[in-house]
Order: C-alpha cells, then structure tokens, then sequence
C-alpha cells in the first residue's frame, strides 16, 4: 500500500496539495477536513525528514539506527541497480516520528458483503480505505461508518507510497525490520511508482507483491547468509499460512452470503465463522511456538473489513509472477505490466488470468 523537510518545500510540487484541496472545497467541509489534514500530515512527514547519509555522518546518530539507515542505504542501491526501480529521491531521507504507525487506514464494508466502500481522490483514483494521521480521527470516522451498518476495520500502517509525487522517505515505523523485510517493503512500495492503475488496487498491489517476492528472493542470494535465508523462509510460510486461514474463512463466509438463508441466519452464521477464525489462528500460533506476529490482526473485533483486502494483494500475484518469469528481465517485465494495465479493466483482468491459468495457477477475481 498501499502514501514531505519545509527546507526543500521549493522542491515539492505545491499545486498537488493544493489542487487536492481545491477538490474538497468543491465537494464538502467533510472533505475539506479529510483532505487538510492528509496534506497537514504529509507535509509534517517531509518537515521531519533528513537525508540518510547526514545521519551516518552525525557522530550523535544512535548507533543502533546508524546500522539501519546503513542497511537501507544498501537495498535501495541494489533496487536501481538490480530491480530497474526508480532512482529518485524515495527513501534517501529518514524521519523519526514519535507513533507506531504513519497512518491508519479505515476499511469498511456492508454487513454481509465483501464489496468494500471506496473513496476517490486526485491521483490516487479510487481506493478501498481512507487513511488518517491520526488514530483517533480515523477511529472516529470508523463510528460513524458502523452507525451507518457497516462493519469496519482500523488498521495501522507501517509505509505508503506517494507514487512518486513526493521524496518518500524511510521512517522509524519500519527501520528496525529485518533486513529481508526492510528489503521487502522498500521494493514493494517503490514498485508503486513503476506501474499504478488509478482505481485498481487488485492489480496495483499483486504487481507490487510479485515485485517484492522476487525482489527480496534475489537480493537474500547475493546478501544474505544462512540465518537470514532460514528466518526469510519461516517468516514467508507463516504468512502463506496465516493467509490461507483468512483465505478459507472468507470463502465460507462468501458462500453464507450468497445462500438463500434469511439475514438473521446470514448473521448467526456469520458470527459463528468468524469466532472459528480466531480458534483456528490459536491453534495455528501453537504450531509456531508461540509467535505472535499477526496478533494484531485481531485487536479488535473480526469482521468482513479485516478480510476485504485479502484477495486484493495475493490474487494476481501467480500472474505477474509468470510474467516475470516469461520476460526473465525486470524491465522487459515492468513495460508488459504497463502494457495490460493500460487494458480495459475487464481485459486486463481476463489477460491476468490467463497468464496465472497457463502457470498452472487458478485465479478468483473479486469483484
């Protein structure tokens, strides 16, 4: 996902924040709301950033933070370099900020359907979540989504892309990963700037997670050692895991919705589903030893919205996979990827099909 130092304001293209509030002036003083403080927050972000190679060279840098920034400094040399992304200005620079999360993404869908809500910006196009700086403006908007029915989701996220529009910069909710996944975020969020469908996430975030997969792959064979590999390969079965669990409670809970029960059926099956998730995910930790990495997937009570983006960042992934394994080079493999995005969104879809099909690949596209 899928998102500014006033020192180099004279860099940053004003008329983007401006034009965006110009929007929201047309609209509603909701809007104007969103929209101020989406740009309030962006431009803090940039106010608080320095570039990394003045960390490394400030004697005060936390030595800790100084082996990070140097890590990330590697990686996004080898993403020019090796993986033919962007050498721009993204994550050269590094901002310590004092939360989390960056943002919070509110995700929402009617109560017996996985058909999210959208909003549409400048840009960006239309996207299933609303984001907020703050955790508190985003919860509040959760409460008025529920009042209306919906179930909703808060989630915080880690990093975003600005799609190139601004200096992205590296930031203290993701610096301390590791390195693999430090690897995998920066790859995945600069691919964004690469090939963007305004209105698409499903495409936008398979390409961007196929782009990571093999990205870090590639990167753990030149850089990493044994330990690493090891961590990388438990971490990515944990997650195909983890997936498949919400995967398979989404199926069932799909085929509750389409049934010809009454609601009130729809709604006790429903709860039932969702409470077999959670029992499930115990039993899948346990498996683990205990960790607990995706504990906070269920930090507040489960519902269609926690499961509505799942199909949208795995579904196409065996496709631009297959692609990229067609075109053997990253940027052979980047201009086919535009190519079918500049496709009609039904053709695109059906050629993205087809390509995961002849993988050996079965895709269920949602809608």
């Amino acid at each position: 996902m899928k998102q500014f130092n006033f020192s180099r304001m004279s860099r940053i293209p004003r008329s983007l924040l401006l034009a965006g509030l110009g929007a929201a002036l047309l609209a509603s003083c909701t809007n104007l709301n969103y929209y101020t403080q989406a740009a309030q927050g962006q431009l803090a972000l940039l106010a608080d950033a320095r570039p990394v190679d003045d960390w490394l060279a400030d004697p005060a840098t936390n030595p800790k933070l100084r082996n990070r920034l140097a890590a990330a400094r590697q990686i996004r040399q080898y993403a020019v370099q090796h993986l033919g992304l962007p050498d721009n200005q993204s994550y050269k620079n590094y901002a310590a900020l004092n939360r989390p999360y960056v943002v919070w993404n509110v995700v929402a869908t009617p109560e017996l359907s996985f058909k999210p809500l959208q909003w549409c910006f400048p840009v960006a196009g239309c996207v299933d979540y609303r984001g907020y700086y703050s955790k508190q403006a985003a919860q509040d908007y959760a409460y008025q989504l529920r009042a209306e029915g919906n179930d909703v989701q808060v989630g915080g996220v880690s990093a975003y892309s600005t799609l190139g529009w601004f200096n992205d910069p590296l930031i203290s909710t993701f610096i301390n990963y590791p390195d693999a996944e430090l690897a995998r975020l920066i790859f995945h969020e600069l691919s964004h700037q690469v090939v963007y469908v305004a209105g698409d996430s499903q495409f936008n975030e398979s390409f961007a997670s196929a782009v990571e997969e093999a990205g870090v792959e590639r990167w753990l064979e030149q850089f990493g050692n044994q330990a690493m590999r090891a961590n990388y390969v438990t971490y990515t079965a944990r997650k195909q895991q983890f997936l498949q669990l919400l995967l398979n409670c989404r199926r069932a809970l799909e085929r509750n919705y389409a049934s010809h029960a009454g609601v009130a059926a729809k709604r006790a099956e429903k709860a039932l589903l969702l409470r077999r998730l959670q029992d499930d995910y115990v039993v899948l930790k346990q498996s683990w030893g205990g960790y607990a990495g995706y504990d906070r997937f269920f930090a507040e009570p489960t519902s269609n919205a926690h499961l509505a983006a799942i199909a949208t960042y795995t579904d196409f992934v065996p496709a631009f996979r297959a692609l990229l394994a067609r075109e053997r080079s990253f940027r052979s493999f980047y201009a086919q990827a535009r190519r079918i995005g500049e496709l009609e969104p039904a053709e695109r879809h059906r050629r993205l099909k087809m390509l995961a099909e002849a993988a050996g690949t079965v895709v269920a596209v949602h809608h």
